[in-house]
């Protein structure tokens, strides 16, 4: 009996001990999802605040590879040659991004190119001037003293060029190039997901019908032309469905339809813009000075984005090949034929060297790269020493009479005529149209005053060469010009009463500049420039609206949420 009653004691502690453990794994699962400032239910069925709590981290792109962000010196490791000093070193802190692994090749821009061509046919009088201002200048290849044809007529559409960088496209054609690999991108995302009809972004893409990310964001019931077929309220076998409430004699059952039915940047799915990356992210990139990290120090600064002095490999199996596609002396763009040149004599299929530390091929040598910056000779880092940018113009979204946000039309799309005669679309039908920041956002503000800040203490009134200290007069448009820091040639595009195009050069011998807001930084060597160019710190600047043969591009992605996806632990 005393057996008995022991084991029955036992037993019942242990139905406790069962019940407890239940009883507290209900009480944890109920409040899995509840608010730690209300303690609401989050995600509830009924309504109320949705969020993506169960988001792990950005997913990467396509064609991207993720670079951990940290400090570095910015800023030249060779001897200034030049003597133009416009690279001192200066230590510059980049958050982590991601950057395109190769350049963007001809077949990745001629995907670009269709999709215009089919979208937006040139055929057609109000859009006949978006492919082609779109389209890679490949007058570029041809030389007054050298037979280049060939490259003239293939470079770009014969499938042997297929993996090779794209040339012949200036800054602004790479900008728009990435917004539209940004909306092509989170349009496939969304349709993964069941936010989009499946295969619309082939079969039911036309002119007055396109996706676009910020559209979609802000109006979604506008996405698409406003085609609820193809914007698909919550995604498809998804648990967004109608609520229904038990109903009683005297309040019978409702049913309500689901809320946040549409993605938003709160589920987590849209991926930041690809874009240009920032002269200091490239740079940083390039160098990939992570390659020779001790502990929280650099061992020493890289010349190249390679290892070691040479511009060889020093490799047993390997040794002696080239490291990179560059112009190697006079007359020499490849080196002699058979083993151990670059292999190459103009650029060279993508991936054909080995990549830097960070994954990423051709930072030295192919074609040398835009990137977002306006040039000017000093990076002024004692203004800025955190993720350092010349070049922004900030802009928002025009709301119209009825207080909702303004799309572009094909009867209100703008063009613009670049100052070499080339047209080109500045907004395209279904985004949301673009205005200059005012008083509302500028207002008593500390981090920024106007739209345009590309002049910020440099070109400024007081950094004029004419500046009188304490003067409180207006200057006018016409003044403002002559004072200004940078004399450059003002070259004009002007269209006559009959749509003809009237060029007018800017031939004065009075201008000391080539500077102005609209020429572009362009970082790394290329296969028409020596060794010396293959320094990821180098610095040159081109007209944005020009293009030429040895000039490409690669585009990036900054990174929301973690520096780093793993924990950091000790090295040993």
């Amino acid at each position: 009996m005393k057996v008995n009653k022991i084991m029955t004691v036992k037993l019942l502690l242990s139905l406790v001990i069962v019940l407890g453990f239940a009883t507290s794994c209900s009480k944890k699962s109920s409040t899995k999802n509840a608010s730690t400032a209300t303690g609401w239910k989050i995600n509830d069925k009924k309504g109320g605040f949705q969020f993506a709590s169960n988001f792990k981290k950005q997913a990467t792109g396509p064609g991207l590879v993720m670079v951990e962000g940290g400090t570095f010196t910015m800023g030249k490791v060779q001897d200034d040659v030049m003597h133009d000093w416009n690279n001192t070193p200066n230590q510059q802190h980049v958050q982590s991004f991601y950057m395109d692994e190769t350049e963007v090749t001809n077949i990745m821009y001629m995907e670009y190119l269709d999709w215009l061509k089919r979208v937006f046919p040139p055929e057609q009088e109000n859009y006949k001037n978006i492919y082609e201002g779109a389209s890679p200048d490949t007058l570029v290849w041809r030389n007054r003293l050298g037979y280049n044809e060939t490259m003239t007529n293939n470079y770009l559409r014969h499938p042997a060029y297929a993996n090779y960088p794209v040339v012949g496209v200036n800054w602004i054609q790479a900008v728009e190039f990435s917004k539209w690999r940004t909306d092509r991108v989170n349009e496939s995302t969304l349709e993964t997901q069941g936010y989009l009809k499946k295969d619309a972004k082939v079969l039911d893409v036309k002119a007055e019908a396109v996706f676009s990310t910020e559209t979609y964001l802000n109006a979604p019931t506008k996405a698409f032309g406003g085609d609820e077929k193809i914007v698909l309220k919550g995604p498809r076998n998804s648990k967004s469905k109608p609520v229904k409430t038990k109903g009683t004699k005297e309040n019978p059952s409702t049913e309500t339809a689901a809320k946040n039915v549409y993605a938003q940047r709160t589920s987590g799915l849209i991926l930041p813009e690809y874009r240009l990356p920032t002269e200091a992210e490239w740079e940083y990139a390039a160098a990939a000075d992570v390659g020779q990290r001790e502990y929280n120090i650099y061992k020493g600064q890289k010349k190249y984005p390679w290892s070691g002095s040479y511009t060889r490999s020093g490799k047993r199996q390997v040794r002696g090949d080239q490291l990179a596609n560059f112009k190697q002396g006079k007359g020499d763009y490849g080196g002699i034929a058979g083993w151990s040149d670059d292999g190459a004599d103009i650029t060279n299929s993508v991936k054909s060297y080995p990549p830097n530390d960070f994954g990423l091929y051709d930072m030295a040598g192919n074609v040398a790269e835009w990137v977002a910056d306006v040039y000017r000779p000093i990076v002024d880092d004692e203004a800025s020493d955190f993720n350092y940018f010349r070049g922004n113009v900030y802009t928002k979204n025009k709301i119209g009479d009825d207080g909702k946000v303004e799309l572009v039309t094909s009867e209100s799309q703008k063009f613009d005529t670049l100052s070499n005669g080339r047209i080109m679309a500045r907004n395209f039908p279904g985004q949301i149209t673009q205005v200059p920041v005012d008083e509302k956002e500028t207002y008593l503000r500390q981090n920024f005053d106007k739209s345009d800040e590309r002049n910020y203490r440099d070109g400024d009134k007081q950094s004029t060469r004419y500046f009188d200290f304490g003067s409180s007069e207006e200057e006018d448009a016409k003044s403002k010009d002559k004072h200004k820091m940078y004399d450059s040639p003002q070259h004009n595009v002007t269209v006559d009463s009959l749509g003809k195009m009237i060029r007018k050069y800017d031939k004065s011998n009075k201008r000391t500049t080539l500077i102005n807001d609209d020429v572009r930084v362009y970082k790394g060597g290329s296969w028409r420039d020596r060794a010396y160019w293959l320094d990821p710190a180098q610095r040159r600047y081109f007209p944005q609206d020009m293009a030429t043969d040895y000039i490409g591009f690669r585009c990036a992605m900054s990174r929301v949420g973690a520096k780093a996806d793993k924990k950091k632990r000790a090295r040993n």
